[in-house]
């Protein structure tokens, strides 16, 4: 059997995943359901065609092509419960308003994809970093394309929320260079509520690979009135230092995940939230300061105080 894992996107000449310039490799499929997920595409493991209603004609030459009957004449042009997504629609429309999201690679493959830009993670001392979704769902394809990128002294990354299994994902864990972990809620009934189930084996997860010596770094996103709140930063301060790190990456808030709710029918809420403001993040970042716990990502959070 062929081993590969859906693959929704490589975005490329990223600065802030990691080290130096990098490609980014976003995996589809995620166990949680956070409801400001910046990539609703990314939840679902399967495929899904996307609908771009700005771009389409209405010529419906999807709909001559569709083998499964799954064009729809509609506000949204593709009933998914009947699409198989495999393209035919896509190829068929010429302006663009239908897309495959996720597509099946080979680690071969997407190794291959990712050497043209060698040049840039030699001169710059970048690499390629997975995220997703949760990248760690598929350690068997991440093992394989992790050995190949060390055949070609590719540096690597992962981000991950720690929602996986240990005991099938140390070895693949063990070739990275670096690893980033998110830490959503602390609270374990925030947790359930918001993001569902899991949070007892994320918690024990960062315990393992810190325990473990694993290159990991933890982040925290900002998202107002989630995470942002006194007592869930003076939660996350304390399980820094209980996790004996002391070092934490912030990562503010943006919108711009909610325009792709529409594009494939999700069921995502609208958090109706604006951009995290730049001096709350101040805020935050000084917070754990005064805590002892550095902003390692501080030129891109404060960026004129750190060049002052």
């Amino acid at each position: 059997m062929t081993l590969t894992a859906p693959v929704f996107e490589v975005q490329r000449f990223s600065l802030h995943d990691g080290p130096g310039i990098r490609s980014l490799v976003f995996l589809k499929g995620c166990a949680l359901h956070c409801p400001w997920c910046q990539n609703p595409e990314s939840q679902d493991a399967r495929p899904v065609i996307a609908f771009h209603r700005d771009r389409c004609v209405q010529s419906f030459a999807c709909e001559q092509v569709c083998p499964d009957g799954a064009i729809e004449r509609g506000e949204f042009r593709v009933a998914h419960e009947r699409c198989s997504a495999c393209g035919a629609c896509v190829s068929a429309c010429a302006h663009a308003a239908l897309r495959l999201i996720g597509e099946s690679y080979t680690p071969e493959r997407l190794v291959e994809e990712l050497m043209a830009d060698r040049p840039y993670y030699e001169s710059s001392g970048g690499g390629v970093t997975f995220s997703g979704g949760e990248p760690a769902l598929y350690p068997r394809f991440l093992d394989r394309v992790l050995d190949l990128c060390r055949e070609q002294a590719i540096h690597t990354n992962l981000e991950t929320a720690g929602l996986f299994s240990f005991e099938l994902c140390e070895g693949m864990l063990r070739k990275l260079d670096l690893l980033y972990f998110d830490l959503k809620l602390l609270d374990p009934a925030l947790h359930a509520r918001h993001l569902g189930g899991g949070y007892p084996r994320i918690a024990d997860n960062a315990e393992r690979l810190v325990g473990g010596g694993f290159p990991v770094e933890f982040r925290l996103p900002l998202v107002p009135g989630f995470t942002d709140t006194p007592l869930h930063l003076e939660r996350v301060t304390e399980r820094l230092r209980g996790l004996g790190r002391s070092g934490v990456h912030l990562l503010a808030y943006h919108n711009m995940g909610e325009a792709k709710i529409d594009i494939i029918r999700g069921s995502q809420p609208r958090l109706g939230l604006d951009r995290y403001p730049q001096e709350k993040l101040a805020a935050a970042a000084a917070h754990f300061e005064r805590g002892g716990i550095e902003v390692l990502n501080r030129s891109e959070v404060l960026p004129d105080r750190a060049q002052s």
